[in-house]
């Protein structure tokens, strides 16, 4: 990905450095797939399909957000879509918390670093 175009840009206060996204988003995905997993092989009665639409939703949702912010450029399409992850995303939080508290306890680092990086995409599109 190229990054001038962001380098370029009035940055939020409390931006981290560049260097931290990718081993931040390592962290966060190696513990929402191990939630998934855990949801998945959860051994219950009920019924997993909402948890898992849930799941693909918000995921799409965060695959979405960086070509919108970084391809398209367009801030403010972005922070719909981020504002969208995070509804998702505490959905799929409670509907995994019926099944797995374990799973559900899992996407709470995630939960904090979208609405964290809500406040930055908010600050780029104030500052730009």
């Amino acid at each position: 990905m190229n990054l001038d175009w962001y380098n370029t840009l009035n940055k939020p206060l409390f931006t981290p450095p560049s260097e931290i996204f990718a081993p931040a988003w390592l962290i966060l995905y190696i513990l929402i797939f191990v939630s998934l997993y855990i949801f998945i092989k959860t051994r219950t009665d009920k019924s997993k399909s909402f948890g898992i639409l849930l799941f693909v939703i918000q995921m799409g949702l965060n695959l979405l957000w960086s070509p919108v912010f970084f391809y398209f450029r367009d801030m403010k399409a972005a922070f719909y879509v981020i504002i969208l992850l995070v509804i998702f995303l505490i959905l799929n939080i409670v509907s995994f918390y019926k099944i797995s508290k374990i799973s559900a306890i899992l996407l709470i680092p995630y939960l904090l670093w979208v609405c964290f990086a809500i406040y930055l995409n908010y600050g780029f599109m104030v500052l730009n």
